[in-house]
């Protein structure tokens, strides 16, 4: 197959899914075509079958913002064209779903018929999408999409909650690439270096937003670090970083915490941490404490959105509610304090995160494109 793939080239959750969905399908042969505005973060590799597109925005002096939906729908229309494209799946609702139903509706025009799928990560339904503004846009192009899909079954149903869905949404959960992320290997180098005196290492990765709670982390550290000798390793970066660093300071712990920035190569980083914390406000399903189990590390996390559909309380680590920094760092003392308790928790991160293994998840998208193109065919039959 042919495939147009749309998304954020950026380091969020739904970039880093569409880019590797991408990668692994040209891995299984099909022609990949990525069309967004500057090259995907991790498409760091060359392969022969995946190929980039840049969207080019002109800028006028009559813009006050160069309008990057036009430039976009117009690229997808090019590359539909010129590249024989068999269908489109398109990363995040806005502005994707309704760039790519303008495109299709320019290429009827035009005699092509290109189906397009559109897949929701989260915050464009549970935040953005719901705003007044984008919502009417937003329930009528999923609504115009063939194909729609939900990387959890909790955002699923904050979509059907939140707008008029006409159709199904099929779960096809995020994955991982269990060859990428690894068991952990207590021999790492960055182990002794982040950790000198065999402390116990506890990470966080996220992009400081207020959503993610990343105060919670260090308040919930503290208490980790009164209880017994720890380390703090933060990777990203954000509007929130500042109040962090201020809180490290207030707190008098800033010699255990580790202020890593953005970070490409997570899979070394994992391999030598003990405990992952993600206190998020909301996750529409929580990457990064998938590629922390798949690392044999346990994850301490909220109980909201698609998290308890990823981390199993009592066995891959604990959920606790929004906000309850007491019961998170109980529970993170709880697995740190013993090292056979902390093996264990370990095995059962590992092992659950392998029902997200890559070749579990890519028949599934495989299975929704062959449907989009026999219904297409079955509709352009005459009667």
């Amino acid at each position: 197959m042919r495939i147009g793939i749309v998304c954020y080239p950026t380091y969020g959750g739904s970039g880093v899914l569409a880019t590797e969905l991408g990668k692994a399908l040209a891995d299984k042969g099909h022609q990949v075509h990525f069309i967004t505005y500057q090259q995907p973060v991790r498409l760091d590799q060359f392969r022969s079958n995946i190929f980039y597109h840049e969207v080019q925005v002109p800028t006028y002096p009559l813009f006050d913002y160069p309008p990057y939906e036009s430039a976009l729908s117009s690229t997808l229309v090019d590359v539909a064209l010129n590249n024989e494209l068999d269908l489109l799946h398109v990363h995040y609702a806005i502005p994707h779903a309704s760039t790519a139903f303008m495109a299709k509706k320019i290429l009827e025009k035009r005699g092509k018929h290109l189906p397009v799928i559109t897949t929701l990560h989260g915050t464009d339904i549970t935040l953005v999408g719901k705003d007044k503004t984008y919502a009417p846009i937003v329930s009528f192009s999923i609504n115009e999409s063939d194909k729609i899909t939900a990387v959890s079954k909790n955002l699923k149903q904050e979509t059907l909650k939140h707008f008029r869905i006409e159709k199904e949404i099929d779960v096809v959960y995020n994955f991982i690439d269990t060859k990428r992320f690894k068991p952990h290997d207590h021999t790492t180098p960055c182990g002794n270096t982040l950790a000198p005196n065999g402390e116990k290492i506890v990470l966080h990765v996220s992009n400081f937003r207020p959503v993610k709670r990343p105060l919670d982390v260090v308040h919930i550290f503290k208490k980790i670090n009164d209880a017994l000798p720890s380390k703090l390793v933060l990777i990203g970066d954000g509007p929130e970083r500042p109040k962090v660093e201020n809180l490290c300071r207030e707190y008098g712990i800033c010699n255990d915490i580790h202020f890593l920035g953005k970070q490409e190569k997570l899979e070394a980083l994992m391999s030598c941490t003990d405990l992952f914390l993600l206190p998020s406000q909301y996750e529409s399903f929580g990457l990064a404490a998938l590629e922390a189990m798949a690392s044999e590390v346990p994850v301490i996390s909220s109980r909201v959105g698609g998290l308890p559909e990823v981390n199993i309380h009592g066995k891959t680590g604990f959920l606790s509610p929004v906000g309850d920094i007491d019961d998170m760092a109980k529970h993170a003392i709880y697995i740190l304090s013993d090292e056979d308790r902390l093996n264990k928790f370990r095995h059962q991160a590992y092992i659950h995160a392998q029902n997200f293994d890559i070749h579990h998840i890519i028949p599934q998208y495989e299975k929704l494109y062959k449907e989009v193109l026999q219904n297409q065919q079955a509709e352009l039959l005459p009667e």
